[in-house]
């Protein structure tokens, strides 16, 4: 299987199996539409008619040479070695958890997957005991795994910070004597940064993500406070505060974009000539009939639009101004295993979420949908049953992935957007899958381009 495409002025061939990337000129391009395997090693008559009298012989034999010598050594048309791994998919310990310690916010940003806060499920916060909970069922779940990661997530997890430096010391205690080392990472809106919050985040965090979707008259527009008044004004400045004590350690920026900012390459400049260096604005995803959301009709002008972000970042590396977008970081040199090709995420698997109440869920997205409620920590019961099927959800068990170019970058895509909008997370949910086609080609353009020099 090939994909091929014309960006930005590039003629691009994928081989999807091998993960080979060829820059190819007008002739190969047009003349992979009349080839298929097995490639043979004398350019058929037929090749040499389409292309007689628009491109002399020897050209033409060049250019078929070229494609055959490439399906020789195993980079075009190449063989699919990854569906011997789908029957790998099995049970693997957890080794990440989503800590929702507080099911509450000081915002009231009108896209929130999670009502606001609460997740449909009344505002409260995590307990210390509650989260000790989870911290032992995470240690004892993670079997031999050295390496756990933990999410303080919300709600806002500001308001509930007492707590988070009491587990955060809790897991400490136990890493020597479990053989484990914790990453921790927060997901905060900033309201509520002070300086002492930003020392402590900064020295136990391994990653923070920091909630802002771009240029003050778009962000104050979807996330508002209680009062309806906006946030920006106060939230620009701590997160500078932030990122420039933050030093080396990971850290992004975290922005949403809806319909009403398509043109959302402002925002990621925005946010660059604020300070930050490490972005992420994706699309909303949500119900198509609210009046924000992204619909198919859309998708023309936010093509354009990552078409226009990728030249933009161009420019911006060639003249000197470095940022990472994370949708368009890509590593074609090494990448991930195969098994992390085939199923990508670990929900339901090797990560799960903790409610306030101890109810454990396959991810932060299904919160709230008692269905898929897989326990609860009070009483110590966890589905084993859910968590093996979770394991098997890859892209040779998703009709729609198997036959899809994109499957070893996307993954499957998420597995609770193929629930909430397509009814079944073996189903690829269609709008997310267009959109991610589409950032990938740009990704690999950007590769391209930078190859070329």
């Amino acid at each position: 299987m090939i994909h091929k495409y014309f960006l930005n002025g590039y003629y691009i061939v994928l081989d999807v199996n091998s993960g080979a990337i060829h820059v190819v000129d007008e002739l190969i391009y047009n003349m992979l539409d009349l080839v298929e395997p097995p490639v043979l090693p004398k350019c058929p008559q037929s090749v040499l008619n389409a292309f007689k009298g628009r491109y002399n012989l020897d050209e033409i034999y060049e250019a078929y040479d070229e494609i055959y010598g490439l399906y020789d050594i195993g980079q075009l048309y190449s063989e699919d070695d990854y569906e011997q791994f789908a029957g790998m998919m099995v049970n693997s310990p957890i080794k990440a958890m989503c800590l929702h310690i507080a099911h509450d916010c000081n915002l009231r940003c009108e896209y929130c997957f999670a009502s606001t806060g609460d997740f449909g499920e009344g505002r409260r916060l995590m307990t210390y005991e509650t989260g000790k909970k989870a911290i032992d069922f995470l240690i004892e779940h993670s079997q031999g795994r050295r390496n756990l990661e933990m999410d303080f997530f919300g709600g806002e997890p500001l308001m509930n910070f007492g707590v988070v430096k009491q587990l955060v010391e809790y897991a400490r205690s136990l890493e020597e004597k479990h053989h484990k080392k914790f990453r921790f990472t927060i997901t905060t809106n900033g309201m509520l940064l002070t300086d002492d919050k930003i020392d402590f985040i900064n020295k136990e965090m391994s990653n923070v993500v920091l909630s802002i979707d771009g240029r003050k008259e778009v962000t104050d527009r979807v996330r508002s406070r209680v009062d309806g008044s906006g946030c920006y004004d106060v939230i620009m400045p701590k997160f500078q505060k932030l990122v420039e004590k933050r030093g080396p350690k990971d850290y992004y920026v975290r922005g949403t974009f809806t319909k009403y900012n398509l043109d959302f390459t402002k925002d990621v400049l925005h946010l660059y000539d604020a300070g930050f260096d490490q972005i992420s604005v994706e699309p909303v995803v949500s119900d198509p009939a609210l009046p924000y959301s992204i619909t198919e009709n859309d998708l023309p002008v936010i093509f354009d639009e990552y078409e226009t972000l990728a030249q933009t970042i161009l420019a911006c590396r060639k003249a000197g101004r470095y940022f990472n977008f994370f949708h368009f970081m890509l590593d074609l040199d090494q990448g991930p295993c195969a098994i992390k090709r085939l199923r990508g995420c670990g929900c339901g698997n090797e990560y799960v979420a903790i409610t306030p109440d101890g109810d454990i869920y396959p991810c932060h997205q299904f919160v709230g949908q008692e269905e898929w409620k897989m326990g609860n920590l009070e009483d110590g019961s966890f589905d084993k049953e859910r968590k093996a099927d979770f394991a098997t959800a890859n892209v040779y068990t998703k009709p729609e992935c198997k036959e899809c170019w994109a499957k070893f970058y996307c993954s499957g895509g998420c597995n609770a957007n193929n629930q909430n909008y397509e009814g079944d997370i073996r189903h690829a949910h269609k709008l997310s899958c267009d959109l991610e086609k589409k950032r990938l080609e740009c990704a690999i353009m950007i590769k391209a381009a930078e190859a070329q020099g």
